[in-house]
């Protein structure tokens, strides 16, 4: 996989590209990540990216050329899976969202700024419009990174144990079990028996219904969608 980010702020993304999973994943040759810096661009000779509303209003507005200029030079050297556009009035991201990026050749992810981008990039070169949550931002960039580690994990090779991935927590819809490792025993807190049994389908059917009682009690939302019939009962 190949992703190219456009941004105002490529050094904002030096830190976050360059540890844990993200970096071993790049040093294997499973994914590229390149940032472009949008004022590259421009075509003003002050490589000025923004401009004011038409219509009047408060707030600056991300120009179209370099946005528009940048998207069509990376189009020129390769197919695009996905033209994404990171926005608080997006859709929003969530596991399986993470899950179908995950299968993309190439992504581009645009991050915006100010208050965002002239609507004709979004209805002429946007495919896919992603928020991380219903707030407001400085920029795309933190939301940029957030999406490439959600995406990045799940592809084949970053992560050692690949099954660890597929049983985290909203792949299957619910919140994940408890989970407990070494000493048994701490300060007389102690591990549930069952997990100290060896018996794998106890273990699992454990498992099941705490990640069940979890999701009813954190997220009554997501319990009422896989299983409606009981939330009507319940209430």
């Amino acid at each position: 996989m190949r992703i190219d980010i456009l941004t105002l702020f490529p050094a904002m993304f030096e830190g976050p590209l360059s540890e844990s999973i993200i970096k071993r994943a790049q040093n294997a040759g499973t994914v590229e990540i390149h940032t472009h810096d949008i004022r590259a661009f421009s075509t003003d000779k002050h490589h000025r990216v923004d401009d004011y509303q038409f219509g009047g209003g408060a707030g600056m507005v991300m120009a179209i050329q370099p946005i528009a200029d940048a998207i069509e030079h990376l189009k020129a050297q390769r197919h695009y899976d996905h033209i994404i556009y990171v926005t608080p009035d997006g859709q929003t991201l969530n596991q399986q969202m993470a899950n179908s990026l995950s299968l993309s050749g190439n992504i581009i992810i645009l991050c915006g700024h100010y208050k965002g981008i002239d609507q004709r990039i979004r209805d002429h070169y946007i495919t896919d419009e992603i928020s991380i949550g219903d707030y407001v931002l400085t920029g795309g960039e933190l939301a940029a990174c957030v999406i490439v580690d959600a995406v990045v994990r799940l592809i084949p090779g970053a992560i050692s144990d690949e099954e660890s991935a597929l049983t985290d927590t909203f792949q299957d819809g619910l919140l994940a079990a408890p989970i407990y490792t070494r000493p048994a025993e701490y300060n007389g807190w102690a591990v549930p028996d069952i997990l100290l049994s060896g018996h794998e389908a106890n273990i699992e059917k454990w498992r099941e219904e705490q990640a069940i009682e979890r999701t009813r009690t954190l997220r009554p939302d997501l319990y009422a969608k896989l299983f409606p019939s009981k939330d009507k009962q319940e209430k």
